[in-house]
């Protein structure tokens, strides 16, 4: 793995960590509160309702960067090597240019978004959208060093079927 690919991958996994403990800890105290006392804390079902998105996206990028998704592969094991190359640079750079579209539409939204506000803790909406963004923008960093890694494949050399280990 590359720089870009360890800091993303450490980004999302602290965000996942940090995002289910959080979450773990307001649901399990709230469950507790409300069965000792018979009341809840107010804010307690926004801020999970809130890190929800973060975990999840966090999730995705790490799962797409782990190559833990659906795949289709029959085609390309039938491709020799160098129109494999090929289609794997043309792929991954179409797949990059669709997250980053993706990234740039939601960028767009914020404005719009960030006048709704969560009920108790008026945090904006535009916080949960910003998830979504630098999600889509973390896939179309990976589609790209994917796109890169194909270019820089050897054509001879058989397509693995397994996705690459993951070195730290």
């Amino acid at each position: 793995m590359n720089f870009i690919e360890r800091t993303i991958s450490v980004v999302c996994q602290v965000l996942l960590w940090i995002s289910t403990v959080i979450i773990f800890l307001i649901l399990a105290a709230n469950t507790i509160l409300r069965y000792a006392t018979g009341a809840s804390l107010q804010w307690a079902n926004e801020v999970p309702e809130l890190l929800f998105p973060w975990m999840v996206m966090a999730g995705v990028v790490l799962a797409a960067q782990h190559g833990a998704h659906i795949t289709t592969s029959f085609l390309m094991d039938k491709l020799s090597g160098s129109v494999r190359r090929l289609w794997g640079v043309l792929g991954w750079s179409v797949v990059s240019v669709l997250y980053a579209t993706l990234a740039v539409a939601t960028w767009r939204m914020l404005d719009i978004v960030h006048d709704e506000k969560s009920p108790i803790l008026q945090i904006p909406g535009s916080v949960t959208y910003g998830c979504v963004m630098t999600g889509m923008a973390l896939l179309a960093v990976l589609a790209l060093v994917s796109a890169w890694r194909a270019w820089q494949a050897d054509p001879h050399t058989p397509l693995s079927t397994e996705p690459a280990p993951v070195h730290w």
